[in-house]
């Protein structure tokens, strides 16, 4: 059965991973994805641990089911080859700071001359725009610019640094997938494709999207948001994580009141239902305090053991390769054998995944650039210039 993307053609000029996490989105759906890569070592992410004996196991995880094309694009004849590719392309991605692409005569207005049709997505940290636009930074960085870092943590004390990469992946890699696919609709309609300008720092703050929509909304009658005051983000006892016997935890999400009044029947401890909604007057924090305490008898599975069939909005919280055999992860298929290694998959389901290896560096350059009209002999040179011929 065909993918829903089949026929795609994307230039994916980007390195690392919002780029390449959102091409990869594109390439499980069926779309053709060319990587293309700088003759000094590639992508970065290939030197990046842990490694499977000379290749890193992120390269390996982030880049099936595309190719491989070696290009300098600091050269006038890799600069003409990328635009062949272009000329064909129905999207193209990137990942430079803003004015790159422009200096190397690879533009969104230079391609798009060439190839109306063209959708050309740029991720950034800051956006096109700005004036923090040439600025360097990460996902941290971003996500303390967007607010999101200092929401989370205990109140009064530091900022609890995410264990993941939410600016990267959230803000970056989902929304250009966004906006291409939106682009892509709207070229069926007009003909003419369109210029994204993703910035991973505005794309941080649709985490925050209904707490700073509220604060707008309230104005002057409002207060600013608050690290772990608030309803869920360490306020309520019903809403947080707990330690157990064993050193392991567990996730309440006890949120609403008819979760949590079955949660404390359970533990015989009904009286804190009042007041672990009760942020203003200490209540609960007294009840987060007695929760704690009733955790701490029993170890996380067999807390889990005994709450789970309750349906009361509690579960364990999985460390280290736990995940890997948690029981609906596994029957939802998100671990597929693809032979010489099991993937992850992407979370969107429309048929049996392609599960191609992630290409060695330049495997398929002389293909791809055959397939864009170059002639041999341009072919021949491009490559030797790379060190593949």
């Amino acid at each position: 059965m065909a993918l829903p993307l089949e026929g795609l053609k994307v230039v994916d000029c980007s390195r690392l991973l919002p780029g390449p996490y959102a091409t990869l989105l594109l390439a499980d759906l069926g779309a053709q994805v060319d990587k293309v890569e700088d003759p000094e070592g590639g992508d970065y992410i290939r030197q990046m641990p842990p490694l499977l004996g000379e290749t890193s196991a992120l390269h390996l995880g982030l880049n099936r089911n595309k190719r491989s094309v070696v290009l300098d694009l600091k050269s006038k004849d890799g600069v003409a080859a990328l635009q062949a590719m272009t000329d064909q392309a129905d999207v193209l991605v990137e990942s430079f700071r803003p004015g790159v692409m422009d200096r190397l005569g690879l533009g969104q207005e230079a391609l798009r001359q060439r190839n109306p049709r063209l959708v050309y997505c740029s991720i950034s940290g800051f956006g096109n725009t700005g004036p923090d636009r040439l600025k360097a930074g990460h996902d941290l960085g971003y996500l303390a610019r967007a607010g999101v870092l200092g929401y989370g943590g205990d109140a009064g004390g530091a900022p609890a640094v995410p264990g993941v990469q939410i600016a990267d992946v959230g803000g970056g890699s989902l929304f250009a997938v966004v906006g291409i696919l939106a682009a892509l609709q709207e070229r069926a309609r007009t003909g003419q494709g369109r210029f994204l300008d993703v910035s991973m720092t505005d794309g941080a703050t649709a985490f925050l999207h209904m707490h700073l929509a509220a604060r707008l909304a309230m104005g002057p009658q409002g207060a600013p948001l608050a690290r772990g005051v608030e309803a869920l983000n360490g306020g309520y006892a019903c809403y947080g994580t707990y330690r157990c016997a064993d050193g392991k935890y567990l996730a309440v999400g006890a949120l609403e009141p008819k979760f949590f009044a079955k949660l404390c029947a359970a533990l015989e401890r009904p009286e804190l239902v009042e007041l672990g909604y009760d942020t203003a007057g200490g209540g609960a924090a007294r009840a987060r305090a007695a929760l704690q305490e009733i955790f701490l008898t029993r170890t996380r599975d067999a807390w889990a053991q005994a709450l789970g069939p309750l349906d009361v909005c509690v579960e364990p919280v999985l460390e280290g390769d736990e995940v890997l055999q948690d029981p609906q992860l596994r029957a939802r298929g998100l671990f597929v054998d693809g032979g010489s290694q099991v993937h992850l998959k992407t979370p969107l389901d429309f048929g049996p995944m392609p599960v191609r290896p992630a290409p060695a560096l330049g495997e398929h350059t002389a293909q791809v650039l055959t397939e864009a009209g170059l002639s041999q002999a341009q072919v021949a040179a491009l490559t030797s210039a790379a060190g593949q011929g």
